[in-house]
């Protein structure tokens, strides 16, 4: 039996002991301290924590298009919409009807579904570069396995990241880390031993690195994302392209938050790069956990039970999660994708209008539909480097400033903003005008 959270106050609410709302401990402390009894540091992903900013989070009890509720009722605008995975709005009808419908056919079945062939079809039939793509549970799965099958694939144990790039909680790719390692100010992680990163190469952002045959892939953000929102130079992609080429690397294109947010082919099409493996997640699971690898075929049926490198997982393929995708996917078009291009635009020229305005400095650099968020009078990053040149501080006390005028950030300033296609105009403007207020908060110190 599961209990309520307290049965006093619970029962009258009307609040369900297992679908849990918040609706009879409406306390965002209260959450919290029961939280951290139990998960340590109160949180699932070490960035809710706010470390990075100061305070405790909310917790949210429910989100709709491009709002969240907290449990004691306050509402905010999102501008975090789950990192990434949120691209049409919180419970859009077609992803809750989706699910809705799925649902009671079976949650899993460790088995083949159509649904999983129809995502895999639709990936394929959107991003060039897949000839085949294999789906796992999360963002890190799929880059772990991206490497794993490079390596496998050319019989080469050598790794080249990019420092500042994030690909998640991968041990052989936590040698630098983005904004998941970067906010907590830690230059990797301890429980990783040397032994992990021995064949990990470190480079920087932006810079065409010289390869040797020792190199089994090249992995990289296209366009970093989590050092704040860094566009690649004109030469860069290219580059790394023509260098893989030369000593035969696998060249890894990390499209776990640009793929499907940027466009329907992801950075590579808007670049004009192939990559040879490109891993997903995020917008391909509508909101749900989902993560992929795709790319040529050869290198694919590398993979078992084609190949020799191993592959396994009991909810991949999840049958809620690809029905979850498949509407997200069937929504995102072309037209979708030119407005909100041009919302990340009218977002950032409010935003900069705004804290200008209120003597707060601050910059909104917009790649496509991704827009990030520079504190400081600092030079545009073009690097790892550049972007640890932001205010911490700053940003610290314009997120909080944010926060009570009911408008949600990430707590850390290396991440993106994601404006979606629920932040209508009418809401951007409304941000625009809190935004002044906060900065002015934010610029007194």
């Amino acid at each position: 039996m599961i209990p309520l959270c307290d049965p006093e106050r619970c029962g009258p609410a009307g609040c369900s002991p297992t679908v849990c709302d918040g609706a009879g401990v409406r306390s965002n402390d209260e959450f919290f301290r029961r939280s951290t009894n139990v998960i340590p540091g109160g949180v699932n992903s070490s960035i809710r924590a706010f470390s990075s900013v100061g305070g405790r989070p909310y917790v949210v009890a429910r989100a709709q298009g491009a709002h969240v509720w907290d449990v004691e009722g306050n509402e905010y605008i999102d501008l975090v919409q789950s990192y990434g995975a949120v691209i049409l709005g919180h419970a859009h009808p077609a992803i809750t009807a989706a699910v809705t419908a799925a649902a009671p056919e079976g949650t899993s079945y460790g088995a083949p579904t159509p649904r999983e062939m129809k995502l895999a079809e639709a990936i394929v039939g959107r991003v060039e570069s897949c000839d085949q793509v294999r789906f796992m549970n999360s963002g890190t799965e799929a880059t772990s396995t991206a490497v794993r099958l490079a390596r496998g694939y050319t019989g080469r144990d050598r790794v080249v990241i990019f420092h500042g790039n994030f690909h998640g909680a991968t041990d052989a790719l936590l040698a630098a880390g983005g904004s998941g390692v970067a906010t907590l100010g830690l230059p990797g992680t301890a429980g990783v031993p040397a032994g992990a990163v021995a064949e990990t190469l470190v480079v920087p952002y932006n810079q065409v690195p010289a390869l040797d045959e020792s190199v089994a892939c090249v992995i990289v953000e296209p366009v970093a994302a989590n050092m704040g929102v860094i566009a690649p130079d004109p030469a860069f992609l290219t580059g790394l392209r023509a260098e893989c080429d030369r000593v035969g690397a696998v060249l890894i294109f990390d499209e776990v938050i640009t793929g499907f947010r940027l466009g329907q082919g992801g950075a590579q099409a808007a670049y004009g790069v192939r990559p040879d493996l490109t891993t997903f997640g995020k917008v391909i699971g509508g909101g749900l956990p989902i993560g992929a690898v795709g790319g040529r075929r050869d290198i694919m049926e590398t993979l078992t039970p084609l190949g020799t490198v191993f592959h396994a997982g009991t909810l991949s393929g999840n049958p809620i999660a690809t029905a979850a995708g498949l509407a997200a996917l069937a929504l995102l078009n072309d037209d979708l994708y030119d407005e909100l291009r041009a919302r990340a635009l009218r977002f950032a020229e409010a935003m900069t209008d705004a804290c200008t305005s209120s003597g707060f400095a601050a910059r909104f650099p917009v790649v496509g539909t991704l827009v990030g968020i520079v504190c400081g009078d600092v030079a545009p990053p073009t690097d790892f480097d550049g972007a640890k040149q932001t205010d911490e501080a700053a940003y610290a006390r314009f997120f909080h400033a944010m926060l009570a005028e009911g408008v949600a950030m990430a707590p850390g300033a290396y991440e993106a903003i994601f404006v979606g296609a629920a932040h209508t105009d009418e809401i951007v403007d409304w941000i625009a005008e809190r935004a002044h207020r906060a900065a002015s908060v934010a610029a007194a110190g």
